[in-house]
């Protein structure tokens, strides 16, 4: 089978070839190609060691030489080239001991994670399977290069890259892979935050996010996100719902657009829901006050994943506000993008419509028929450009100052008055009506 390689990875292999060494398209570019995506970027796996990677080409960046790893430069873009290698052995489930170099393909492939992810290719050798990759692609199954639980423990977040994979791929995990992480899903205790957090965002940003299931049922979120085991463990006896709170954020995520803080939220939205559990006395649950608690979780659980401070902004908005209570009215839909923000207010009805087609059928059709007109009313406020917050409305500090309003609270409070009246009554929003209610109110 022939892969179409890009020319300036074509370029890097044959001026190595002609170096006298051996060089080939390796990993997620050749596994990509074969499943027909476009592969993010190309690596260049080597028998070449690295100075001499160096003298053949004229330009490299040393990104990782003391792993045997240089990045080849070509106008501008970077490929990164790697020495065939043996690793050491592992101490800290992360980092080998030492790296030994290699003049054998096979060994090298032998160190990678999963079998689709072990494969080479250059055109003249065609692609080289030594692990059965193309059959597991062939299936749709995400396993180990060996055995697993010696994979697991060189690297314990492979354990959550397998259900990234299946996630992105849509592929199962084999039952010799998915045994050894159960029992060694504990050890991701010793990976960094930022590490985690890449995985999981490239999870949720996938065609099935809802495959977090699998990280739970797997032992993984236990360690990473214990959290979420609450909400997988409450149940929700409501009429408003039919699975569990876990279950109806897996549920909420695939009705998600693929951006990355709406997903987050999605999934985060109903964390607060198993600490805030009551049951009445005709036996219904309820969650009072959750999206509050929620929120500041969201906070916690993002801040220790070392999310940056915009994605933990916007998540946290969208968590406290997924439940807010929008009337039907032009008035309470200018009010409600006031309280929320213009910048949040659109992605907030996206939420609570993913979240209301997450729910049981009570009422369902009455929810979204709700949201429906909730939305046109809001593109109409857009649309006439109605203001909504203090940026849009007609008159400013200075011009409160200039009318004779002493600099202070003062003002701030009389803009506030005057919001509230042109969110109240659009039409007022125009400088000469504002101007005259000003001087009233003086």
């Amino acid at each position: 089978m022939q892969i179409q390689l890009p020319q300036k990875v074509k370029y890097i292999i044959s001026q190595l070839e002609a170096a006298g060494f051996e060089a080939y398209a390796v990993g997620g570019c050749v596994r990509d190609s074969l499943l027909g995506r476009e592969p993010d970027d190309w690596d260049v796996t080597t028998s070449a060691k690295p100075l001499q990677v160096k003298e053949v080409f004229r330009h490299t960046i040393d990104t990782g030489i003391q792993h045997g790893t240089v990045t080849v430069m070509l106008d501008h873009e970077g490929f990164e080239v790697t020495t065939y290698r043996i690793d050491g052995e592992y101490e800290d489930s992360r980092h080998p001991k030492e790296v030994i170099f290699t003049a054998n393909l096979v060994e090298d492939l032998k160190r990678r994670d999963f079998t689709i992810n072990a494969m080479a290719y250059n055109d003249r050798s065609g692609i080289v399977d030594a692990f059965g990759g193309m059959e597991d692609l062939d299936k749709g199954v995400i396993r180990c290069v060996g055995e697993a639980k010696e994979r697991f423990s060189e690297d314990a977040l492979r354990m959550l890259r397998a259900v990234r994979f299946s996630a992105q791929l849509g592929f199962v995990i084999a039952d010799d892979t998915r045994a050894a992480i159960t029992e060694l899903a504990p050890s991701l205790v010793k990976i960094s935050a930022e590490r985690i957090q890449v995985e999981l965002v490239k999870l949720l940003m996938s065609k099935h996010p809802d495959y977090m299931r699998d990280a739970y049922q797997l032992g993984i979120t236990k360690i990473v996100l214990p959290e979420l085991d609450e909400a997988f463990l409450t149940e929700q006896n409501n009429p408003h719902h039919m699975y569990t709170v876990g279950e109806h954020m897996m549920q909420t995520l695939l009705h998600t657009e693929a951006d990355k803080s709406l997903r987050i939220a999605a999934l985060l939205h109903d964390i607060g829901k198993p600490r805030t559990k009551t049951t009445d006395a005709g036996g219904i649950d309820h969650f009072h006050g959750h999206a509050q608690l929620g929120e500041k979780m969201a906070f916690d659980i993002l801040k220790r994943l070392k999310f940056d401070n915009d994605t933990i902004t916007k998540v946290r908005k969208y968590v406290q506000y997924h439940d807010y209570d929008i009337e039907l009215s032009a008035r309470s839909v200018r009010r409600a993008i006031n309280k929320i923000g213009e910048e949040y207010f659109a992605q907030i009805l996206v939420l609570k419509k993913a979240d209301a087609l997450a729910q049981s059928m009570y009422q369902r059709e009455e929810k979204l028929e709700h949201l429906a007109t909730v939305w046109n009313l809001y593109e109409e406020i857009l649309k006439q450009r109605q203001c909504v917050s203090l940026k849009t409305l007609a008159i400013t500090g200075n011009d409160l100052i200039a009318l004779g309003v002493p600099k202070g609270k003062k003002i701030g409070s009389m803009l506030q008055e005057l919001l509230e009246d042109v969110i109240q009554n659009p039409e007022h929003n125009t400088h000469e009506f504002l101007v005259e209610y000003a001087l009233k109110m003086m």
